[in-house]
């Protein structure tokens, strides 16, 4: 039987002939190509001269057992994943082969169902893995080692990245608070001819009026108030690179006009002089308002949004991905697991189906915010739905009324639209914080005027 078949393979390792026999027969009318060893010994030279897909194997057996096999398996392939069939009476040897390393273990007398779930788990896992493996080879060799992702929208994502870093266009990212813009132009420089250059971040929301053009284009000593000396602005520092102008839809009307400036000349105008001063830097902005709808209403200058809009790149929020929420969560887990020095082995599946049903209002930022706390809250071994938030928590599965007669029927989760879940998702936030806003934006993720926003927004749907 050759290696090239593309179904899966599976080693079955039992000293019983009788019962090395049952499970082949069982494993192929499953769809599994199955091969054959007697020990431990062999098993382990089996897998030296060629990868299996899974191995299945027995607790004892003369020679090498079964967890000196997993032990040896794993050090020669860790991806392999080990299944130990241990009888009721050997349970410490099982837990035991689970230390060494095996995926999982099962009882004898095998459960069949139980075990076709296991083996699909167990193989759906590795192909998981070897997925994230193949894309993180993907994004490092485009240099995006901070974006992390599977899906279809990211995959397009990175071929965008792809294709606009090498130009010098103007770059404009849209899409809500917290979907990652930032990391988004991180990628387009690090990917560009002007990746030697400095990337230089400004928060427009974050800077005063007044200190604005100050902090854009740098002041000259005594020009005004407290300027005892000159300074050089963002656009200076980032002379030869590249400047990520995140916010650009709060700026005001005259930073508008003088930022348009720059885009057309080339030049910046410091605080307190009359000298045009050259800069060469590739501009990238990013906004989580409608810059086309202020255009209409005259809140943003139209010319300034077609000098900007050159490229689009619209990063999509997490409910749109959800392919990427335990790719994201296991990286978030093992970064903080790392940052508060704590052993974490994974999520449990309750608690990621939680993630999961969750529509994030907040996005990435706030699914790391809550691994983070998950992280700091967890005793055990596994981040459970206990170390999750309680608006999360809320999204469990309610046990269904004694009666009809004592109890109103509840609607069920799978039943609202994402738009719906957010909304429940913001109130029951509201909820728990007693009604601070800003405690509430915080643990969802989202700035205090996003939120400010949407509440505007149910409470005009509301009147309608």
């Amino acid at each position: 039987m050759t290696r090239s078949d593309s179904r899966s393979l599976i080693l079955v390792v039992d000293d019983d002939p009788a019962h090395r026999l049952m499970l082949k027969n069982l494993l192929e009318d499953w769809g599994y190509r199955i091969e054959e060893a007697e020990d431990g010994d062999d098993a382990v030279a089996f897998i030296q001269r060629g990868p299996a897909d899974l191995v299945l194997m027995d607790v004892r057996m003369p020679r090498m057992n079964g967890i000196e096999a997993t032990q040896a398996i794993l050090s020669y392939n860790p991806a392999v994943p080990v299944l130990i069939m241990t009888a009721y009476s050997s349970i410490p040897s099982a837990v035991e082969a689970l230390k060494a390393g095996a995926y999982d273990y099962l009882t004898k007398p095998l459960d069949f169902d139980a075990l076709r779930l296991t083996i699909e788990r167990a193989l759906e896992h590795t192909h998981l893995r070897r997925e994230n493996e193949e894309l993180r080879g993907q994004l490092a060799r485009l240099q995006l080692p901070e974006m992390v992702g599977r899906s279809p929208a990211m995959q397009q994502m990175a071929e965008m990245i792809a294709l606009v870093a090498p130009s010098e266009a103007t770059v404009l990212l849209t899409g809500e608070s917290g979907t990652g813009k930032s990391l988004v132009a991180r990628a387009i420089h690090a990917n560009s001819p002007r990746s030697s250059r400095p990337l230089v971040e400004v928060n427009c929301a974050a800077i005063p009026e007044s200190l604005m053009e100050s902090e854009l284009f740098g002041h000259e000593k005594g020009a005004f108030t407290g300027a005892d000396k000159a300074r050089r602005g963002r656009f200076s520092q980032a002379d030869g690179g590249t400047i990520f102008l995140d916010e650009v839809g709060e700026l005001s009307p005259p930073m508008q006009a003088k930022l348009l400036r720059v885009l057309q000349e080339g030049d910046i105008q410091r605080v307190g002089s009359d000298a045009p001063v050259r800069v060469d830097v590739r501009v990238i902005a990013a906004t989580n308002r409608d810059l086309q709808n202020m255009v209409a209403q005259e809140t943003f200058r139209e010319d300034l949004f077609y000098r900007l809009n050159v490229v689009t790149l619209e990063v999509p929020p997490l409910r749109d991905r959800v392919e990427d929420i335990p790719v994201l969560a296991e990286h978030f887990l093992a970064r903080f697991a790392e940052k508060n020095r704590k052993r974490v082995k994974g999520i449990t599946p309750g608690a990621m189906d939680l993630l999961l049903k969750h529509p994030w209002p907040g996005n990435v930022r706030e699914l790391e915010n809550v691994m983070e706390r998950g992280v700091i809250l967890l005793q055990g071994d596994y981040i459970s739905e206990k170390e999750l938030p309680l608006a999360l928590q809320k999204l469990a599965p309610q046990p269904p009324p004694e009666t009809a007669a004592d109890s109103s029927p509840q609607r069920d989760l799978t039943d609202l639209t994402l738009a719906e879940m957010e909304r429940r998702a913001i109130f029951q936030t509201l909820e728990e914080t007693g009604g601070n806003k800003s405690e509430a934006a915080r643990r969802l993720g989202i700035t205090r005027r996003t939120l400010k926003l949407k509440l505007k927004k149910y409470q005009e749907e509301s009147n309608t």
